[in-house]
């Protein structure tokens, strides 16, 4: 959790309880179902949370904005970022019935009301969002053919609608489709530490 204050120190006192909740209610879950690799469950903070807000250092998102989480897993980024923008509504979806469940029951459990999770694939998917948010799902030119669909065309961020995903290693191959419009940014500039080396928000207005 540390690592959390040590770079958003003015959360407020619900965004901070909501945050310390996660740790035990992940292990929890993850004893059950696995969502978490059991060997970085002690990462939790680190590796899961504060990745995902890696795209709150990227943008602000707008109050009344509406964001897509493809294929959510156990909740990342669509977990942290609905606590730490209250006032945008989240939709996470997987294919898994199980990680819905332990996304859906963390949700509950910490009080999130701008949140949505349900089982179902990208392709089933029919709404339309400011914003498609994902970790690593699928490669790039795979996942922007199925979201295209789901992208709102009125804008009202401080940045055009579409694609913010968190990649890591090399990426060249995956953003060459895309390369006139394409926005790359370092993690490692946010956040120092070791493992955000060679991670990257990547940004595809749509």
């Amino acid at each position: 959790m540390e690592e959390i204050l040590k770079y958003f120190p003015s959360l407020t006192e619900t965004q901070r309880k909501q945050l310390e909740q996660l740790d035990a209610l992940y292990r929890d879950w993850n004893s059950k179902i696995n969502v978490i690799s059991r060997k970085d469950i002690d990462n939790l903070y680190l590796h899961h949370v504060l990745h995902s807000l890696a795209i709150a250092k990227f943008t602000q998102f707008k109050a009344g904005a509406r964001v897509l989480d493809f294929g959510t897993g156990g909740g990342f980024p669509g977990i942290p970022l609905a606590i730490m923008f209250p006032d945008v509504q989240f939709k996470l979806i997987d294919r898994t019935a199980k990680k819905i469940r332990v996304t859906n029951e963390v949700a509950q459990a910490i009080g999130l009301k701008n949140v949505v999770a349900e089982q179902k694939s990208g392709e089933e998917e029919k709404g339309k969002y400011d914003f498609v948010v994902s970790r690593a799902v699928m490669p790039l030119p795979e996942l922007i053919k199925i979201v295209r669909k789901n992208i709102a065309k009125d804008s009202r961020n401080s940045i055009e609608n579409g694609v913010i995903v968190l990649k890591g290693g090399d990426i060249k191959d995956e953003i060459k489709p895309f390369s006139h419009i394409v926005e790359v940014d370092e993690i490692s500039q946010w956040f120092t530490e070791d493992w955000f080396q060679e991670k990257y928000v990547i940004y595809i207005p749509i």
